[in-house]
């Protein structure tokens, strides 16, 4: 059976080979997002250690604002409150008072839910919800074990724990509304022989869940990758070792991953975590979190990405500048603006306790260090950014069939040395169609977010026949190719 493309519905990206035939010459690179640091740190002066979020903010078009729920956790024993902030920008992030609930002795701060029953794990903003007072969706746990209740709310303030049966799972999940299919979707962490592992439940009306289904979990490749990673951090100066490498071969294990559906596919961030040394069982405080990319057509079938290359790694030390030197982990789906792709992402220079770095270097490992030991940070990626297909010389691409719906093809490509260009051949015999051979194409140049690709007889397309195209690649960066 032959498998057509829709490139008039979606942009063909090649994380995968969904949309790829045959390639000669060209190569597979991941890229990693361009990072801009820290845009919300721990008000320290309120006591907060670090601060973390597995919530993406929220575009709220009647307060013409973006909203972000987050969490504190403070030197006043470690409670962690769910906090607010707002952006106009999505950048600079305010601490609005929201006079709510006191907090060490005062109501001015920006404390959004306190519950001595419940904690609070993600917030949802609902705009295909018809109903207002379901606006916003959330999921809880209780303050004794880690299943997940589906929560509802007009504003994101004032919630209802729905009485329905909980979501089983262990200490995290993420949760988004699935545009492609149209319904909610959630990842949640169990056990396997491979330690944690990420597995699937779906809602249609965020009430009633499927059971948890198993999707991803670390294998032998980890397991040797988990190894070379925590040697390559140990080994380079510029970085912070983990504060225990004992050399025994741990399970590396799948921590989270957050699920972002884009261009007809679902692209996962798992979370690897890689332990370096034993911690009281837990195999939990002393290792690296890092993040690789996952790409899934159905959310239930996954391939990692580019032979599993780090997309966000920890950071250098930089004398203190930097946050994510222990876990850089993404907080949520990241958020598709005009040009770019938002990625905002945990960053946390230590995983565990003081006690764990009782015998390192006293001058990195100061009050300073433990009091002020993790953000939440900006990355961006270049639309349709995650993966080019690269010709260092010259390359092509065939790709999969598909029927011709629209009067333009385009592509993102980075030319700035090169160039492209392309033919419509017959989907059986790749025979170029007449009028629109490479010989006859307008080559293209330059560096393009959305640049279309032009043949000298200026007509639009137009075929009864499934085709095909053949690209023609010098010196480029292919990103990704659409119809409109």
């Amino acid at each position: 059976m032959v498998e057509f493309i829709d490139p008039l519905r979606h942009r063909q990206l090649f994380l995968d080979d969904h949309a790829i035939e045959e390639t000669t010459g060209l190569r597979r690179t991941l890229h990693q997002p361009t990072r801009h640091g820290p845009v919300l740190r721990p008000d320290c002066d309120r006591g907060e250690k670090y601060v973390q979020s597995t919530s993406t903010p929220q575009w709220n078009p009647e307060r013409d604002c973006w909203e972000w729920w987050y969490n504190a956790f403070t030197t006043y024993g470690d409670i962690s409150h769910n906090l607010y902030a707002t952006s106009t920008d999505g950048l600079h992030w305010e601490r609005p008072n929201l006079d709510r609930y006191e907090w060490n002795g005062s109501r001015d701060n920006n404390v959004a839910y306190v519950s001595t029953e419940w904690s609070l794990c993600h917030i949802l903003r609902d705009d295909v919800e018809p109903d207002s007072g379901r606006r916003y969706k959330a999921f809880f746990t209780p303050k004794n074990n880690f299943d997940r209740w589906p929560g509802i709310s007009p504003d994101g303030f004032d919630w209802t724990v729905l009485e329905v049966p909980p979501i089983p799972s262990q200490d995290t999940s993420q949760l988004i509304y699935d545009e492609i299919a149209r319904r909610y979707l959630a990842t949640v962490k169990h056990r396997t022989a491979w330690g944690r592992s990420a597995w699937l439940v779906t809602s249609e009306d965020f009430v009633h869940w499927t059971a948890p289904e198993l999707i991803l979990h670390t294998d032998e490749i980890d397991q040797a990758n988990s190894k070379k990673r925590i040697d390559a951090v140990v080994r380079d100066p510029a970085y912070l070792s983990p504060p225990i490498v004992d050399g025994r071969n741990y399970i590396a294990q799948l921590y989270m991953m957050p699920v972002m559906p884009y261009e007809g596919a679902y692209i996962g961030f798992p979370l690897l975590f890689n332990p370096s040394g034993p911690d009281a069982g837990q195999m939990n405080h002393t290792g690296l979190n890092q993040v690789e990319l996952a790409i899934s057509r159905d959310a239930y079938r996954w391939q990692r990405v580019a032979n599993r290359a780090l997309f966000l790694g920890v950071e250098p030390w930089k004398g203190g500048s930097n946050y994510g030197t222990a876990q850089v982990a993404v907080c949520n789906r990241p958020i598709v603006r005009a040009s770019e792709i938002w990625i905002y992402y945990m960053a946390a220079r230590s995983r565990g306790h003081r006690d764990l770095f009782a015998d390192l270097d006293p001058a990195i490992y100061d009050d300073a260090f433990f009091d002020d030991c993790g953000a939440l940070n900006l990355a961006t990626l270049r639309r349709d950014g995650f993966v080019s297909l690269d010709a260092t010389a010259a390359g092509t691409l065939v790709t999969k069939p598909f029927k011709v719906d629209g009067d333009h093809l385009y592509v993102n490509a980075e030319l700035a040395n090169g160039a492209l260009r392309a033919e419509i051949l017959d989907a059986e015999t790749l025979a170029p169609q007449p009028g629109f051979s490479a010989r006859e194409c307008i080559p293209l140049q330059g560096d393009h977010l959305q640049a279309r690709v032009g043949w000298s007889n200026q007509a639009k397309l137009a075929s009864g026949k499934p085709v095909r195209l053949r690209f023609y690649l010098q010196h480029a960066k292919l990103y990704s190719f659409w119809l409109a």
